[in-house]
């Protein structure tokens, strides 16, 4: 277990490797089974748990256990998934393909929401089950990231190698439109120029709050959705 890498990450990421394997409803290990396979705590067990049950990926029966959801058809927009993650939820084979990786100076916008001077830009097909979904351009702080860029950003997760290289992706915000696909999104998705498109931009940052990651993702609005949790707010009376 790598030790930069929050120890309820690492059993949380190996539950998800199982889930993925598992059908709704079967039983995962208990909050004591997993403590003596990991050698962490009982709040330790019960944090990794219960942000899989907050994502919908599994719930809990008091008394009897932790079980498999069934999958769930969209993503919940309070929450962050990997694409990758994400697909195998819903049963489906992610990958990607890599259409540009580049070291540049920032721009101005860069420089402001990642507070350095230069940059890496890794631009991205992501498909499901052969079926292209999304493009999306990310944009790295170059000094961070550069040598975690040059291994296999087509079948693995980005996610996952920047956490287990103790960068773990951890809060941030987004923010959600509908646009028209341009003549760019239609060429590599497969669709009509203009064509009805979910755009998602966010900032994440790592475990210590530093700003590790801006994207724009451009999301087939037929091939992709969010659902979202909300409370009511009354009026003042």
């Amino acid at each position: 277990m790598n030790a930069l890498v929050p120890r309820y990450h690492a059993i949380e990421q190996a539950l998800r490797a199982r889930i993925a394997e598992l059908e709704p409803h079967a039983r995962l290990p208990s909050d004591a089974q997993l403590c003596h396979e990991f050698g962490v705590s009982r709040m330790t067990a019960r944090v990794a748990v219960q942000r899989l049950v907050q994502e919908g990926l599994v719930y809990r029966v008091p008394g009897r256990g932790t079980f498999v959801a069934p999958s769930g058809a969209n993503r919940t927009a309070s929450r962050i998934l990997s694409f990758s993650d994400e697909m195998r939820r819903k049963g489906r084979t992610p990958s990607s393909r890599v259409l540009q990786k580049r070291r540049r100076p920032a721009n101005d916008a860069e420089r402001n929401r990642l507070a350095v001077d230069e940059v890496v830009v890794l631009r991205r097909v992501r498909v499901a089950d052969g079926e292209p979904v999304a493009v999306e351009t990310a944009v790295f702080p170059a000094a961070r990231v550069a040598h975690l860029l040059d291994g296999d950003l087509e079948g693995t997760s980005l996610f996952a190698t920047l956490a287990h290289a103790g960068l773990v992706p951890t809060a941030g915000r987004a923010s959600l439109a509908a646009e028209a696909a341009n003549a760019a999104d239609a060429r590599v998705l497969g669709v009509k120029r203009g064509s009805p498109l979910l755009v998602e931009r966010r900032l994440i940052n790592d475990q210590d709050g530093a700003p590790l990651e801006w994207t724009e993702s451009r999301y087939v609005g037929s091939r992709y959705g969010l659902d979202v949790d909300f409370e009511v707010e009354l009026p003042a009376s």
